[in-house]
């Protein structure tokens, strides 16, 4: 079984609704959770583990965040630069880029990817950016119901066509958390930690998290 490391997901549930979502898979950091909290999702140390972000000072940001009508998902402080600049109507393709160019990946030991996806409540399509360092890759993908387009630090480590998920149905924030901890193209992936998801039910993005 693969390890891709953080997983970053947007597309719509059979219902048509739009859903953003982001999963930690990790083997060095595996004692983390994901807190709500002021309408948006953090990832923290689990209480007795604060010590670890001395060892990483990486492994704690904020993963989920509304930016107008518009939701982030990322693994890493990146969140907050590209949020703010989508709320400021900045197009999501330059928020994404801006922020992925300024930011750049991670200086940790293993030079660990910065990833993001972004879907709107009602825009057409999703957008997944990711710098890695050799590269700034950011695409856009058409929505269509059922499907989820994903990005990950490793492996499947730039936006394309054949990494999809085509018979995704969540239909709440609680039930795209299992889903992409355990659920479709998901489950094949090792050492699920914890999942923070959003999910628009008709009038805004509802945000749930569940750990592994």
């Amino acid at each position: 079984m693969p390890y891709l490391g953080r997983i970053v997901a947007a597309g719509l549930n059979r219902a048509g609704r739009p859903c953003a979502m982001y999963r930690v898979s990790s083997r060095s950091f595996p004692n983390r959770e994901a807190v709500i909290h002021d309408g948006l999702i953090s990832i923290v140390p689990r209480a007795g583990f604060e010590g670890d972000l001395r060892k990483n000072p990486y492994i704690a940001y904020n993963c989920l965040r509304r930016a107008g009508d518009f939701m982030v998902a990322t693994n890493g402080s990146q969140t907050d630069p590209i949020a703010e600049k989508i709320a400021m109507n900045m197009p999501v393709r330059d928020a994404v880029t801006l922020g992925l160019l300024a930011m750049d990946y991670e200086k940790d030991s293993l030079d660990t990817p910065r990833i993001v996806a972004v879907i709107g409540k009602n825009a057409p399509v999703c957008t997944l950016g990711i710098v890695r360092k050799n590269a700034v890759l950011v695409r856009e993908f058409e929505l269509k119901a059922g499907v989820l387009f994903y990005l990950s630090t490793y492996e499947c480590n730039q936006p394309c066509d054949n990494q999809t998920d085509t018979a995704f149905d969540a239909p709440d924030a609680p039930s795209a958390c299992g889903y992409v901890l355990s659920g479709g193209v998901f489950s094949a992936f090792t050492n699920p930690v914890t999942a923070a998801c959003a999910v628009f039910d008709g009038q805004d993005f509802q945000l749930a998290a569940q750990d592994a």
